[in-house]
């Protein structure tokens, strides 16, 4: 059997693809037909979070085991037809690190396999695939620098009233009449 699966692109437009798969595929076949369908490069660490029918996290797959003892589950352990026992079934798709993109997966299909075909397989495209990953706010990403830009410097003047500290400064040449420096005085002689 095949399963027609609709990846979907969390961002505010509507970007999706759907893909067929064969049942007795894995996750990390899955993995590798949507970094495909939307074109992601790299080589990046990607997981995948099962769903129950309410939306929370069944069981979290990732690419490589990350647990202490080595045992932990990957993609290639989990079959096509495990994840997705019926129409309708979810899963959350990670891609990525530093930009992390994030899909909702949906089976919508199951069919009969075509003969002579490569699965994966993208059958639909929809929408066009940003250059990166798409902030959760939906708003342009901010930079992360600790310098601000010069734009940030426009109105930098405007929130400060120079009248506020007139006060201070009078306080402070006050104290400055009676403020004796230390001097220190050359010494002449020379070293031999």
């Amino acid at each position: 059997m095949v399963y027609k699966i609709r990846i979907i692109l969390d961002t505010k437009d509507d970007i999706f693809r759907d893909v067929e798969i064969k049942d007795k595929q894995n996750l990390w076949n899955l993995h590798l037909g949507i970094k495909s369908a939307f074109t992601l490069m790299g080589e990046d660490l990607s997981l995948f979070n099962i769903l129950d029918e309410e939306g929370m996290v069944v069981k979290t797959v990732p690419l490589e085991d990350m647990s202490d003892d080595g045992d932990g589950e990957i993609m290639s352990d989990v079959y096509i037809s495990e994840a997705f026992e019926k129409v309708g079934d979810k899963v959350h798709f990670q891609y990525g690190f530093m930009d992390l993109w994030e899909f909702f997966c949906e089976l919508i299909e199951i069919i009969d396999e075509k003969p002579a075909v490569n699965y994966p397989i993208t059958v639909f495209r929809f929408g066009n695939m940003p250059l990166k990953a798409p902030s959760k706010s939906g708003k342009k990403a901010q930079k992360n620098s600790t310098i601000p830009l010069v734009d940030d410097f426009e109105n930098f003047g405007d929130d400060f009233n120079t009248g506020e500290f007139a006060d201070e400064d009078e306080d402070f040449d006050d104290e400055e009449d009676d403020f004796d420096d230390d001097f220190f005085e050359e010494d002449d002689t020379d070293e031999v």
